[in-house]
């Protein structure tokens, strides 16, 4: 067999990348994303993408590189703001943006991993989320139909993984990361540390190494922080 192993993100990606294809990414705001594989995305210079995450980046980071690089066509997404390129690009009519409850999100793409084409949903009904879409009424109440989502490629990041693939993620940076690495045709994965095949307790890994088919060790992470929060002091 293989192996699963390449140097880096541009040669872990290098074969799979091209114009039109759907994308899925990792990360819940700049928490646990993909950083070397967006670079190496936004490098590989395909367009036409459509792009599935939690959100598009903000201001100089994250999928912001590739949207200000022009090669995204199609969005979906749950959280669009701190992003005034995709605001002003979706006002003028220059990009198409999915939007999507962040639950449902996260179920469309559990579900398309898990090969369940549709399910129903009470979140959205009677909203613009439920336009164009087939509603159902269970025990009295209305839910809407929503499909599950699957993409050309999941680029995913992980705290620890082996060479056969399996990984574990690290605190709040398993969020989008576990589910999209189950819906992507082929996953790449990039990981902070890689520990010999055997070094995880089998009841501790949370992806599987069957749901990666590349990975490498990634350099260079800034992890920045979307938007500060901090209390002042209190004086005594």
């Amino acid at each position: 067999m293989s192996s699963k192993l390449y140097p880096d993100a541009q040669h872990a990606l290098a074969g799979l990348t091209a114009d039109g294809i759907t994308v899925m990414s990792g990360g819940f705001g700049l928490c646990g994303i993909p950083e070397n594989l967006i670079t190496a995305l936004r490098d590989s210079g395909a367009k036409n993408l459509t792009i599935i995450g939690n959100n598009v980046g903000c201001d100089e980071h994250g999928m912001w590189l590739v949207l200000a690089n022009n090669q995204i066509r199609k969005v979906l997404a749950s959280y669009v703001g701190e992003n005034k390129i995709l605001e002003s690009r979706y006002m003028n009519g220059e990009i198409e943006i999915e939007f999507n409850p962040q639950g449902t999100l996260a179920e469309r793409i559990r579900a398309g991993g898990a090969g369940i084409p549709a399910f129903f949903t009470r979140t959205g009904y009677g909203t613009a989320v439920a336009e164009g879409k087939e509603t159902r009424q269970f025990n009295g109440e209305w839910h809407v139909m929503e499909t599950g989502l699957t993409a050309d490629i999941a680029l995913i990041k992980a705290w620890k993984g082996d060479a056969a693939g399996n990984l574990v993620y690290r605190k709040t940076a398993r969020n989008f990361n576990p589910m999209m690495a189950t819906a992507g045709r082929v996953t790449v994965a990039e990981v902070e540390e890689l520990v010999p095949v055997g070094s995880f307790d089998p009841d501790h890994i949370h992806t599987p190494g069957i749901f990666v088919q590349r990975l490498f060790v990634g350099q260079n992470y800034t992890k920045h922080i979307e938007r500060r929060t901090t209390r002042a002091r209190e004086s005594n």
